[in-house]
């Protein structure tokens, strides 16, 4: 088989590298184009799937707009038998119905749990104990097409997005490289999705990252960890009250300012604090109020400062 491979980002590469290995021939790679990126911008930062393709020398394809003629015109003088997408973008018809077997999509979910844009971090932040993979082959309506496979991972408790998509992507490739020895081999039954348990997971965007505290302490647990590292939940700093009802002595940095929180530990206890309180001994112990507990901040980002575990943090604002 002829393979023309799309993907952009690092967790593309493992499923690349695998049919590579493999002794898949792929005969192309459609990327992103490169983005302005470094100090000020004035550097042309490449995709990670583009790095590994030029060195493994499979010719890369960047385009701008998938629909436009001449790029369609060099799609098909490639003549792939199947093109595979990982982590790219929406394609036109145009060229996911170009080659005669397919186009078949990796999604980072349990199709049809989580159609959409961002399915790790919203698996996470949705509290569930289970995620996975599906490949499928692509339709008109995004994340919609008969599934060939879906291979299955646990989410532990305090686990993040960072480390869920970390595992995932390993699991991924395997489910790729499962997928392209199915088809080679005619060995596979396709499987509609059920539409009435389809959810979404749609694009996340900085306003909706703000904490909310007034939730119970394993809902706001699950929303900082869905979206740890990236784009990574936050706070609005204010001054903390002392755990023992001495006020800290600690400067007043960052009051007003957004502050990122990245792990947190869940703490039920009753207490009479409002939702939002911030609390701390003003050297290593920090937690913030919730409806049934507290959220135990362990590794968070003030503006201007490396992310650093909560001791180091209050450390830097002592008086």
């Amino acid at each position: 088989m002829r393979i023309i491979f799309m993907g952009t980002p690092a967790f593309a590469v493992p499923s690349l590298e695998i049919l590579l290995k493999n002794g898949y021939e792929v005969v192309a790679v459609v990327t992103a184009t490169d983005k302005p990126g470094g100090r000020g911008g004035k550097q042309l930062l490449e995709s990670e799937v583009k790095k590994y393709a030029v060195a493994k020398g499979i010719p890369v394809l960047q385009p701008t707009n998938l629909k436009a003629p001449a790029f369609v015109e060099t799609l098909r003088s490639y003549r792939a038998d199947l093109q595979i997408v990982v982590a790219f973008r929406m394609l036109p018809e145009v060229v996911w119905d170009m080659p005669s077997i397919g186009t078949f999509n990796l999604h980072g979910s349990l199709l049809p749990k989580f159609r959409g844009a961002a399915p790790i971090n919203w698996a996470v932040i949705n509290g569930e104990k289970e995620t996975g993979a599906t490949t499928f082959f692509i339709r008109h309506e995004i994340d919609t097409g008969d599934m060939l496979f879906q291979e299955k991972m646990p989410i532990g408790e305090n686990e993040t997005a960072g480390e869920v998509h970390d595992r995932m992507m390993l699991l991924g490739a395997n489910l790729v490289l499962k997928t392209v020895k199915a088809i080679e081999q005619g060995g596979y039954v396709l499987q509609k999705q059920d539409e009435t348990l389809v959810s979404k997971a749609p694009k996340i965007f900085h306003e909706t990252c703000e904490i909310n505290f007034r939730q119970s302490t394993e809902t706001v647990h699950n929303f900082v960890r869905g979206l740890s590292p990236y784009p990574g939940a936050w706070l609005v700093w204010n001054m903390p009250r002392g755990l023992n009802g001495q006020e800290p002595h600690l400067r007043e940095d960052f009051i007003g300012e957004e502050v990122k929180v990245f792990r947190t530990e869940k703490e039920l206890a009753p207490h009479s604090h409002s939702p939002g309180l911030i609390l701390t001994d003003g050297k290593k112990d920090l937690k913030i109020a919730t409806e049934d507990g507290f959220l135990r901040v362990l590794e968070l980002q003030a503006p201007g400062r490396k992310r650093m575990d909560s001791a180091s943090f209050l450390n830097g604002l002592r008086s």
